[in-house]
């Protein structure tokens, strides 16, 4: 497939030049933005439909100037043009999305603090905060979820959009589950108060009251955060931390996990081949 990718950009190289009549610098320019592409991204034909999945070749050149990154970029999105116009190809195209960072994100709790705070939380506290960091969930999904959305090892989440999504559930977390009824006694939603459901805002209360006793000042948020942080610095794939979170794209979850983090970047440059030449 890569050797089908690379006859692809050389006959759209060919065709900048002698059709578009495009100067010889600028043909190099687009020759070092697509080999680069290349190596880096995955061309692959799916179910009759083309997919080029450039995720890589953006983590690849993260540290390039902002104007470099914008032309390489632009000399894909003309490549892909090219194969959809001039050669009839499906092109399906990955990594590609406008990623718009937040001004600021929330810094993940450490591990050691988190851990501390549940040794000395009361069980409905201890389940809250382990819900939160064990699956990565966010507070409105907490507040609806039902004791038959929980199966097992598994549970059930409604998420944004009316989207489900089903995670795995660790044992000690299933058995923290089975103390909690057990002892509390819920009707219909994990955490109830009279026949309703806690709202976020009383969770959330019940939460930072916690870890405020511990000196720690924290919110739902940042343990969703943690949860991701953690999972991908222990070696995780970003596909799965994405579908775990139940984002739409794994462009949110890399501006979500601050994938262009230093230490991300350092991990990636010593374990890239390329980086290594």
């Amino acid at each position: 497939m890569q050797k089908k990718l690379f006859d692809f950009s050389e006959a759209f190289l060919d065709y900048l030049f002698n059709v578009r009549g495009y100067s010889e610098q600028s043909i190099i320019t687009y020759e070092i933005a697509l080999r680069q592409m290349r190596e880096t991204s995955h061309f692959y034909e799916e179910e009759g439909l083309w997919v080029l999945d450039i995720t890589p070749f953006r983590f690849s050149i993260v540290k390039n100037h902002k104007k470099t990154i914008v032309k390489k970029l632009s000399a894909v999105r003309s490549f892909v043009k090219y194969l959809e116009d001039q050669c009839h190809l499906q092109i399906k195209l990955f990594g590609d999305e406008t990623i718009k960072v937040p001004q600021s994100l929330p810094k993940p709790i450490e591990e050691t603090y988190i851990t501390e705070v549940l040794e000395n939380a009361k069980i409905e506290e201890k389940l809250l905060v382990s819900m939160l960091y064990g699956l990565g969930l966010r507070i409105s999904e907490l507040s609806h979820l039902r004791l038959v959305d929980i199966k097992g090892s598994w549970i059930q989440i409604q998420g944004k959009g009316n989207k489900m999504r089903e995670l795995p559930l660790l044992d000690e977390l299933q058995h923290l589950v089975a103390s909690y009824i057990k002892e509390k006694h819920p009707k219909k939603y994990l955490f109830e108060k009279g026949n309703a459901p806690m709202n976020t805002a009383q969770l959330r209360y019940i939460m930072s009251r916690l870890f405020k006793a511990a000196g720690i000042k924290a919110t739902p948020h940042q343990l969703r955060h943690s949860f991701a942080t953690h999972l991908l610095n222990n070696g995780a794939r970003i596909a799965d931390v994405s579908e775990l979170l139940g984002h739409e794209t794994m462009a949110t979850t890399q501006v979500y996990t601050k994938l262009g983090s230093v230490k991300k970047m350092q991990e990636y440059m010593k374990a890239h081949p390329l980086a290594k030449q």
